[in-house]
């Protein structure tokens, strides 16, 4: 039976389903702002580097592979509204289509790390490695280690996002299965969901400072 009819309950310490709902509203948004504030703190730290070393980081920039990370870009995008087509299947009670749209997400994101390993072990290989651990014999200056340093710094993080994402979504899946979302109830869903467009909204903007700045 494609159409989801389990009606769930709202959780013993809340009088209703709409007092639950905006207390995870309220807690998501919370969250999300924290993680803002952490990246806004790292964009800034890098704008201070780069205004320091404005020669060095337009050197260093092109020997990241640009068609990697625009193709990540895509990826990334894509899982989005793939993560956003699940939200809107929930709504309609498909609970198969949700199940796929979830399936297609985490395999767009596994996409994602895998293209970012590949990237790394190029990196590793001629000795881009950040901070003391530098020895790319190419660009031995200090500019250029700030420029990497700060590059696998903010892609790093971002890539436990992606594995922290991938594995929230995971779970709603099995949630999906198992019948927990309906129509009028598929809060966790949509949290998760959000949680992924996060996600992609933070690599948009380490997509140009990492590959495209000239």
């Amino acid at each position: 039976m494609d159409r989801i009819d389990h009606l769930p309950q709202p959780a013993h310490h809340f009088e209703n389903f709409a007092q639950q709902e905006h207390a995870s509203h309220l807690g998501m948004w919370l969250f999300l702002t924290s993680e803002v504030l952490l990246f806004g703190a790292l964009f800034g730290l890098y704008t201070g580097y780069r205004l320091e070393y404005p020669e060095d980081f337009a050197r260093a920039v092109h020997h990241n592979d640009i068609v990697i990370g625009t193709i990540n870009t895509l990826v990334l995008i894509t899982s989005s509204f793939s993560a956003a087509w699940a939200v809107h299947a929930a709504r309609r009670g498909w609970r198969r289509r949700v199940l796929g749209s979830l399936a297609l997400t985490v395999l767009l994101g596994l996409v994602f790390l895998g293209l970012k390993s590949v990237e790394y072990l190029d990196h590793f290989s001629h000795g881009i490695y950040p901070g003391a651990h530098y020895r790319f014999a190419e660009l031995p200056s200090a500019g250029a280690n700030r420029f990497f340093s700060m590059y696998y710094c903010l892609t790093g993080l971002h890539a436990l996002h992606v594995v922290a994402g991938l594995s929230a979504l995971l779970v709603l899946a099995v949630l999906a299965a198992r019948g927990r979302y309906t129509p009028r109830r598929h809060t966790a869903l949509e949290l998760g969901v959000l949680y992924w467009h996060l996600v992609d909204v933070i690599w948009i903007f380490v997509w140009p400072l990492m590959y495209l700045q000239k």
